[in-house]
C-alpha cells in the first residue's frame, strides 16, 4: 500500500484574493466553504488545491512550493501572464542558470515554473 498526493494546502490571510489567483493560474473552480475556506478544483480531476485562512503571517521562505509547467510550452508567455495576474518576481537565491522561474503568489508564497512541457 502507498500514499499518494491528492491536495495542495495553502494557510493564507485573504482567501478570495488568493482564490481568484491560483484558480486564474491553474485554470481552476473555486467552491468556497462555509468556514471561509475555498477549495479549488481541477477541471480534469487531478490534485485540488485548499485555502485555509490563517491569521499567521508568512515570514520567511516557504519549505515547500508547487512547480508549475506552461501547458501551451511557452514559458515567457506564462510568466508574462502570471505576472499579470498578481505574482511577483522571487528571489530565493537562484544565481540566473536554474531550468525555473522562481515567482510568488500575491500573499508571497513561492511557486515555480519550470522551463520544460
Amino acid at each position: 500500500m502507498t500514499s499518494r498526493f491528492t491536495q495542495w494546502t495553502l494557510d493564507v490571510d485573504d482567501v478570495r484574493r488568493q482564490a481568484a489567483f491560483w484558480s486564474a493560474a491553474l485554470g481552476y473552480e473555486i467552491e468556497y466553504g462555509p468556514d471561509g475556506d475555498a477549495h479549488l478544483l481541477p477541471p480534469d480531476g487531478g490534485l485540488t488545491v485548499w485555502l485555509q485562512p490563517s491569521a499567521a503571517g508568512k515570514s520567511a521562505k516557504n519549505r515547500n512550493h508547487p512547480d508549475l509547467v506552461a501547458t501551451d510550452g511557452d514559458v515567457s508567455a506564462e510568466v508574462a501572464r502570471l505576472l499579470a495576474l498578481g505574482a511577483t518576481r522571487a528571489d530565493v537565491g537562484q544565481t540566473g542558470d536554474e531550468p525555473f522561474t522562481v515567482l510568488a503568489d500575491p500573499e508571497g508564497n513561492e511557486f515555480c515554473l519550470l522551463h520544460r512541457h
